[in-house]
């Protein structure tokens, strides 16, 4: 059943609760990229993709692949809240022995469909999974969640120049703009922009939407959906570390979980945030 924008807005804001949750048992991983992605996923769960979480390996399922492996705990987050597994294992988060390690890993846990670490290699596992449902004459779609970052890869454009070449109209990229990456900005790193363009050169369909705005990442999912004659790209406009007022746009939170006091007051503004938008819609 998909849910209403407002429905969508609330469980968004579960999903970073937890998230902040899972950092803070684990003592490690990464905040700022899981946190303004809640949007994305939640949409794409809840609302966008053909997938069944009491039978995750259906034929008929569309397929996530999360190129950008080291913001899993958005990925694992909204797994639990869609029934794949149970909440309370959210807390083993990269517990030695835990199904929910620092990176996914597709053996390990319900509803992972690759293994992820090295960023870039998502890009050319996804392209070749949406060749084979091509040639199998399937209807699944593939959705590739990709870092900014990552587009400084070579691989990640071997991947797209193959996909434009071979039209792979069943994948639609999801591009995390936040702007940031380990070591600053990405700009200041390695400049990107005109990142349209340089998709467009490859023959792919670029769309740009806030990634924070729940019916403009529906709409753009819908509208690649109806794009026969190339692959398509969503740039999604975010802002990092999104829900926690002193994460925001700071790329130190790229790979810096919270520490107990900074959890409590990053939960404290989750919660009174989801009041604002129950109040909003009543």
């Amino acid at each position: 059943m998909k849910l209403s924008i407002n429905e969508l807005k609330y469980k968004a804001n579960d999903i970073r609760q937890d998230i902040i949750e899972m950092l803070l048992a684990a003592g490690s991983g990464h905040s700022a990229g899981p946190l303004d992605m809640a949007d994305v996923f939640t949409a794409l769960y809840f609302n966008v993709m053909e997938q069944n979480p009491q039978d995750p390996k259906w034929i008929g399922r569309d397929r996530l692949i999360l190129s950008c492996g080291h913001i899993c705990p958005v990925w694992y987050a909204t797994l639990a809240e869609a029934g794949y597994f149970p909440k309370e294992e959210l807390k083993t988060l990269r517990k030695l022995g835990t199904r929910l390690q620092g990176h996914p890993h597709n053996l390990s846990l319900p509803g992972i469909e690759n293994t992820g670490g090295p960023l870039a290699q998502g890009t050319s596992q996804a392209v070749g999974m949406a060749l084979g449902l091509m040639m199998d004459h399937m209807k699944n779609r593939i959705y590739l969640i990709m870092s900014d970052g990552e587009q400084q890869e070579g691989q990640t454009w071997e991947a797209v120049m193959f996909a434009g070449k071979n039209k792979l109209h069943n994948i639609t990229g999801i591009i995390d703009r936040n702007n940031i990456q380990i070591d600053g900005y990405t700009e200041d790193i390695m400049p990107l922009e005109n990142l349209r363009a340089k998709y467009e050169a490859f023959n792919w369909h670029v769309l740009e939407v806030d990634g924070h705005n729940m019916q403009e990442i529906i709409n753009a999912c819908n509208e690649a959906k109806a794009i026969y004659e190339k692959p398509t790209v969503i740039i999604a406009h975010t802002i990092a570390g999104k829900g926690v007022d002193f994460m925001e746009y700071d790329y130190h939170w790229h790979g810096t979980p919270p520490n107990k006091e900074q959890g409590k007051i990053a939960l404290d503004e989750l919660r009174t945030l989801r009041g604002k938008i129950q109040s909003e819609h009543q």
